[in-house]
């Protein structure tokens, strides 16, 4: 009886055994599913971050590129309509320098003389409000920028490369652009 009592002993040592070894290899196999499940998280936790990444990158440079065209829209179109005050200026030069030898000249019909100074006057305040002003030439030293030296003259009385006198008014684009360069004599 003994003998079966151990008989029933390593049996039972056995059958526990057998139980704990199935219970740890389930528990080790549930840990390597929770592994794997975790690791599938994070793998498309890693994927999703990539691609939020890749998104916000390109947001950040399509919004870089409308910035810069928007930009370059807005010069353009600053561009194109100072050219075109500028060449309607030009085209209008011609008349004002007309209005200005005209009152020059002596008239004894007092009332044309004071509509030809009216007419004048407004055209001038018309390139104020288009910011164009006339170049100081006069008494000023030459600049080649501004000025177009079409003679020179020996005068003492004024300094080396002044201008002596102006020949035709040359006029400013708000105060950068030159639109026609004065012609003047250059003392020397």
């Amino acid at each position: 009886m003994e003998e079966n009592q151990n008989v029933d002993q390593v049996q039972e040592e056995q059958v526990e055994e057998v139980v704990t070894e199935t219970t740890e290899n389930e528990v080790a196999s549930e840990a390597q599913e929770e592994v794997v499940e975790e690791s599938t998280e994070d793998t498309r936790l890693k994927e999703s971050e990539a691609k939020a990444a890749e998104y916000l990158d390109r947001w950040q440079r399509l919004m870089a590129e409308f910035d810069n065209f928007r930009k370059r829209s807005e010069k353009e179109k600053a561009d194109s309509y100072d050219y075109a005050v500028s060449n309607t200026v030009v085209e209008m030069l011609p008349i004002i320098d007309n209005f200005e030898r005209a009152l020059k000249v002596e008239s004894t019909d007092k009332a044309l003389f004071a509509g030809v100074e009216m007419i004048y006057k407004q055209m001038m305040g018309l390139l104020e409000k288009l910011h164009v002003t006339p170049i100081e030439a006069l008494g000023k030293e030459f600049d080649p920028n501004l000025h177009n030296a079409i003679m020179h003259i020996d005068d003492e009385t004024l300094g080396e490369n002044m201008v002596a006198e102006e020949l035709q008014k040359g006029y400013l684009y708000k105060e950068e652009k030159v639109i026609r360069h004065s012609l003047v004599k250059v003392a020397n």
